[in-house]
C-alpha cells in the first residue's frame, strides 16, 4: 500500500525527550526549589560564616585582621560574660518547669467539659500570639514600674511595693514571669495530648478506687509523657533565645542581672560592631542548647512512655 506523500511525521530530538524525562520525574524538586534557595542563602550560609567568624577578629566596618581562638579564650576570661551565660541558665531553668507546669495544670482543667470552656482557651491562648511583641513588653514595664499598676494596687492597701525592675533581687523574676504567662502555645499541645487518653482508663481506675490524684500521676502522665518531652526541649530551646523582654523592660539591668547572652550578642554585633565575638558567644550558645537537647533525647529512655514498641 503506498503511503500519502503529504504526511510528514515529527521527530523529537533525544536531547528534548531526556530533558522532558527528567522533569518529569523530577518535578517535586522545582516546587521546593524556592524554599530550598532561601534556605542556602538566609540560613546555611549565614550558619556557616557565623562560624568562620567566630574564629576571627571580624569587624563590622573594618574586616578581619587575625584568625584564632582569642574570641572564645575572651568569653572564658570576661566575668561580665560568664555572668550572662549564669544569668541565662538560670532564667531557662526557672521559666520551662514553671512553664510547662501551668500549662499542663490549666490544660488539665480546661479539659473537663464546663460551661464556656471553648471562651476559656481562647483567653489562656492569646497571650502566647501577643506575648513576642514589642508592645506587650513595653505594657509589662508599665505595670511593673515604680508607680505602676501593681504597686498602686498595692498601695491601696497600705503595702509599699517593691522597686520591682531596678531591683536584683526582683528584676529577673518580673522577666520571668512575662515567660511563665505565655504558656498558651503549650497548653494547646497538652490539650490535644489530653483529648488522647481513652476514657475508659480512667473508669477502670475509678472503679478500683484510684481519686482523681492518682489517676493523674498514674495514667495522665505517663500516657502524655511524648508530649511533654516534646514541650521540654521546644521551651528550653527558646528559653536559651529570649531577647524582646530583658532588652525592652530592664535593658539587662540592673547591675547585669537580666542580661541574657542573647542581649550580648546583639550588644557586641551591633553596638560594639565585634561581630566574631559576637558569632563566638552565638556558638557557644547553641552548642549549650545541642548538648541540653542531646540529654534530654538521651534520658527519654527512663521516663518517656511510648504505647509502641516502634517508639521506643
Amino acid at each position: 500500500m503506498a503511503k500519502n506523500a503529504n504526511t510528514t511525521t515529527t521527530v523529537v530530538p533525544k536531547q528534548n525527550r531526556g530533558f522532558k524525562k527528567f522533569l518529569k520525574d523530577n518535578i517535586g524538586f522545582f516546587f521546593i526549589l524556592p524554599w530550598l534557595i532561601g534556605f542556602i542563602i538566609f540560613k546555611l550560609y549565614p550558619f556557616g560564616s557565623s562560624l568562620v567568624y567566630s574564629f576571627s577578629d571580624y569587624h563590622l566596618f573594618n574586616g578581619i585582621s587575625k584568625f584564632g581562638i582569642m574570641n572564645y579564650t575572651d568569653i572564658f576570661s570576661d566575668a561580665k560574660i560568664m555572668k550572662a551565660f549564669k544569668v541565662t541558665f538560670k532564667y531557662a531553668f526557672l521559666t520551662v518547669p514553671l512553664k510547662l507546669t501551668a500549662a499542663l495544670f490549666i490544660a488539665y482543667i480546661l479539659n473537663f467539659k464546663i460551661k464556656g470552656v471553648n471562651f476559656f482557651r481562647t483567653a489562656y491562648y492569646i497571650p502566647s500570639i501577643l506575648g513576642g511583641s514589642i508592645a506587650i513588653a513595653v505594657l509589662w514595664k508599665a505595670i511593673f514600674r515604680n508607680e505602676g499598676l501593681i504597686n498602686t494596687l498595692l498601695g491601696y492597701f497600705g503595702i509599699a511595693g517593691p522597686n520591682w525592675l531596678s531591683d536584683t533581687k526582683w528584676a529577673l523574676f518580673i522577666i520571668c514571669l512575662l515567660r511563665i504567662w505565655q504558656f498558651g502555645s503549650a497548653m494547646v499541645i497538652f490539650l490535644a495530648a489530653l483529648k488522647g487518653v481513652s476514657g475508659d482508663l480512667y473508669e477502670a481506675a475509678a472503679i478500683d478506687g484510684a481519686g482523681k490524684w492518682r489517676q493523674f500521676f498514674s495514667i495522665t502522665i505517663p500516657l502524655i509523657t511524648p508530649v511533654i518531652f516534646y514541650n521540654l526541649v521546644t521551651q528550653l530551646c527558646q528559653a536559651f533565645q529570649e531577647f524582646n523582654g530583658p532588652f525592652v523592660i530592664t535593658k539587662g539591668g540592673p547591675r547585669g542581672s537580666t542580661t541574657l547572652i542573647s542581649l550580648l550578642v546583639y550588644s557586641n554585633a551591633f553596638k560594639s560592631y565585634q561581630m566574631g565575638l559576637a558569632s563566638a558567644m552565638a556558638w557557644l550558645m547553641f552548642i549549650i542548647v545541642m548538648v541540653l537537647t542531646i540529654i534530654a533525647f538521651i534520658s527519654q529512655k527512663h521516663w518517656v512512655y511510648y504505647s509502641d514498641e516502634e517508639g521506643r
